[in-house]
């Protein structure tokens, strides 16, 4: 920690580990802290950002809404993709890594800083989010990681640490949690949570009610689809963050988007992490509904492999890569045919399928209807089997003659 820097940008949240960390680079690396914060839709949490940014030692801050942009070239490419980690996580903190360093290394450049700084902690998979992404555009600025080097181990240690030197925080010893909000999702860790066996505490919950307070009677709502991506609610044609902010409403109130899961981190060990996510488990169970319509069989298939690399590369943190970029190709080149609109019935914590249509819908009522039809000859099925089972068949005669 011999070495100085002139000046230093800081991926600044406001929260406890970033809070400290202004004053932190200051004692110890005797430089200039310029603090960038993204508004990628954690609303009331940016309040007072800049007067506490400046309150700790900032020299200056940026505030950049990335919110579009971050829906646009982040949520939905993933959304098309089906990507979902681990059967569950819908990648909310995961995508939205790569489009706030991307701002923060232009910034960086354009401020004549010569250091990057971030206060992801060296258990997690933020800090390679971050750092992948420093690399891929901005390799020839060190990166400044005060979790790997200073003496503070746990949350109880930071807030110490900002109590000693009267830096304004939200966390106390008894609100331990971590959370991580966006558009898309909000997270919570930490706290009773680090035990698998425990139930995360309903208090806890901010965007979703709990299912059984949620209404008493079902709700509709209706998703259109063009080539894959969201572009109306119930019939109203909305730009991409409100979209999205009307899904999470219409989701929350009906206690849709809980996800309690233990996943495994990219950097080997387990976490428990519970989720919120409304909207968006709503636009990726209609988005597979009207693919069910549009795409056959084969391409569906082989997307489900695809959509589970494209899941790991978003959750490692490899968005800046020329495998991510191509599979993006590979997903464009499929959703030209995926337009259309499903129908779901909301229940209390329950997505019910209600219908879907589609223009291009390869289900054809006088194929797949019991009643013979011309279309279809079915003594076509016996040749069909006969040679999809001559293996098998084959396979089976030669066992019994071994006898």
């Amino acid at each position: 920690m011999s070495k100085t820097f002139k000046k230093v940008a800081l991926a600044y949240s406001g929260g406890l580990d970033t809070s400290i960390i202004i004053p932190w680079l200051k004692e110890n690396y005797h430089c200039e802290v310029v603090a960038i914060a993204a508004d990628v839709g954690q609303k009331e949490e940016l309040e007072g950002l800049r007067e506490k940014a400046i309150a700790t030692g900032a020299a200056e801050i940026y505030i950049e809404d990335l919110r579009h942009e971050f829906v646009t070239d982040y949520i939905f490419p993933t959304l098309r993709a089906g990507a979902v980690y681990e059967h569950k996580y819908l990648l909310g903190t995961s995508f939205a890594r790569p489009v706030i360093a991307k701002r923060h290394v232009e910034i960086a450049k354009a401020t004549g800083c010569d250091a990057l700084s971030h206060g992801c902690t060296g258990k997690g998979n933020d800090q390679v989010r971050f750092e992948l992404t420093f690399k891929a555009l901005a390799p020839e600025l060190p990166v400044i990681a005060p979790w790997r080097e200073w003496d503070i181990v746990s949350r109880e240690d930071a807030i110490d640490y900002a109590n000693e030197r009267q830096i304004p925080i939200t966390a106390s010893r008894e609100k331990i949690y971590s959370h991580d909000r966006n558009i898309w999702h909000l997270s919570h860790e930490g706290g009773i949570l680090e035990d698998p066996a425990s139930e995360p505490e309903e208090a806890m919950f901010e965007l979703t009610v709990a299912p059984e307070n949620a209404p008493d009677k079902p709700e509709y709502v209706e998703v259109t689809y063009v080539q894959g991506t969201p572009v109306a609610v119930n019939g109203e044609y909305l730009d991409p963050v409100p979209l999205i902010d009307k899904l999470n409403e219409i989701g929350g109130r009906n206690g849709i988007g809980r996800v309690d899961l233990v996943e495994n981190r990219l950097v080997g060990m387990k976490s428990r992490g519970v989720y919120e996510t409304p909207g968006g488990t709503i636009l990726l169970a209609g988005l597979r509904e009207v693919e069910s319509l549009t795409l056959d069989r084969e391409a569906a298939h082989y997307k489900e492999v695809i959509s589970h690399k494209y899941a790991e590369m978003v959750y490692f943190g490899q968005w800046f890569t020329p495998l991510r970029e191509a599979l993006d190709a590979f997903v464009n080149s499929l959703m030209t045919a995926v337009s259309g609109t499903a129908k779901f019935k909301l229940y209390k914590g329950n997505l019910i399928s209600a219908g879907r249509t589609a223009k291009r819908s390869l289900y054809q009522p006088n194929l797949a209807s019991f009643t013979m039809g011309a279309d279809y000859d079915q003594r076509d099925a016996a040749g069909f089997i006969n040679i999809l089972g001559l293996p098998m068949q084959v396979d089976a005669i030669t066992k019994m003659n071994s006898k």
